[in-house]
């Protein structure tokens, strides 16, 4: 059997398997806000996000050459967060945030591309759609995060030494717009980011998820009436 052939066989346990891709978003999100991401912790919280990133993409159908990359890219962002861990050297870590922030979008994209191009809305497409909403919200934590060890002020106004937990729940109060006002970006381009993040949130969620929904019809294709 070639190398192609088990590619695809594995790949295949894993088609369309966005209620694993969100369970595994869950976890990541669970494990954000319990750990901090610095020290060893870090590593955890990059080996949690990568392979949520690398889960969406096989489950996605991305292309054999970009999930090996997704793996290469994964496995240098994992290493320099440990070399980080051990040497207390906070630029790797930005480093493979950066990447981990890089796998995630690809991730994102690729989610959405398989939702959108579905002939058919089944429950899994509906999983898929806020698969990519629930990464979203993981991608702008992690930004944020690097964003804070990058700039020279502190990323929250009034808020000297942030944990990792507050990054996520900004991120996520700010996808949904709740906006509780307790945590506010103190400077550029933090403000820009979160405006960022909150105006697609809402459009995504208005537009994709609840058309979605709407068109979800169990059992029956939406383009055909069948």
């Amino acid at each position: 059997m070639s190398a192609r052939e088990r590619w695809l066989r594995r790949a295949e346990r894993v088609s369309d398997a966005f209620g694993l891709v969100l369970l595994l978003v869950m976890a990541t999100y669970v494990l954000a806000s319990l750990l901090d991401n610095s020290g060893w912790s870090a590593v955890v919280l990059t080996a949690a996000g990568t392979t949520t990133a690398v889960v969406a993409l096989v489950s996605s159908h991305a292309r054999v050459l970009t999930v090996r990359a997704a793996l290469v890219l994964s496995g240098i962002a994992i290493a320099l967060a440990v070399a980080t861990a051990i040497t207390d050297r906070h630029t790797w870590l930005s480093v493979g945030s950066l990447i981990e922030i890089t796998l995630l979008t690809a991730a994102m994209l690729a989610v959405l591309r398989r939702v959108v191009t579905s002939t058919e809305i089944v429950f899994r497409t509906i999983l898929g759609a806020i698969s990519v909403y629930a990464i979203f919200g993981l991608l702008f934590t992690f930004l944020y995060s690097t964003l804070d060890r990058f700039q020279p002020g502190p990323f929250f106004a009034g808020v000297a030494n942030p944990e990792g937990g507050d990054f996520l729940f900004f991120s996520y109060t700010t996808l949904t717009t709740t906006g509780y006002g307790d945590l506010v970006p103190a400077a550029q381009p933090g403000r820009m980011f979160a405006g960022l993040e909150m105006m697609i949130g809402q459009i995504f969620l208005v537009t994709l998820v609840a058309g979605l929904v709407s068109l979800w019809r169990p059992g029956q294709s939406p383009w055909t009436g069948r």
